[in-house]
């Protein structure tokens, strides 16, 4: 079933963990806690795109590669995520990638966005670089 963005109203988190958002991603975006993996930095970003937090998109985004500013369009309607593959990114590594399919709405068309992200860890946090869209 597609995520429901009301369903976040009710706790549901948007990255389809199953958790409460307030114990998954929310405790990311509100910086209670970093994520401890690659894929969860990566469902945490999902996340922040559903709920419009461009702040942690940009906390969150390797200061080699970030924008100056990021605009997010609220009439993107973020439905679903599926993660492909994932390669490292462990607690323990240094980097690592996920390749995701984003499930979206957008001005009545349904659209996927497919990318696999890299993403390195620094300091014991693990910041979002680039990644090949596809």
């Amino acid at each position: 079933m597609p995520f429901d963005p009301a369903r976040i109203r009710q706790g549901v988190c948007p990255c389809l963990s199953g958790e409460q958002y307030a114990e998954c991603c929310g405790r990311f975006h509100r910086g209670d806690a970093d994520a401890p993996t690659a894929e969860q930095l990566m469902r945490s970003r999902y996340a922040a795109f559903v709920v419009l937090d461009s702040d942690y998109l940009l906390r969150t985004w390797h200061p080699d590669t970030r924008p100056a500013a990021l605009d997010l369009d609220p009439d993107i309607e973020w439905r679903r995520l599926d993660i492909l593959a994932t390669h490292r990114g462990g607690p323990l590594d240094a980097e690592g990638s996920v390749e995701f399919a984003a499930r979206y709405r957008s001005g009545g068309e349904r659209g996927v966005q497919r990318e696999n992200s890299r993403f390195l860890r620094i300091d014991r946090r693990w910041y979002y670089v680039d990644g090949d869209v596809g």
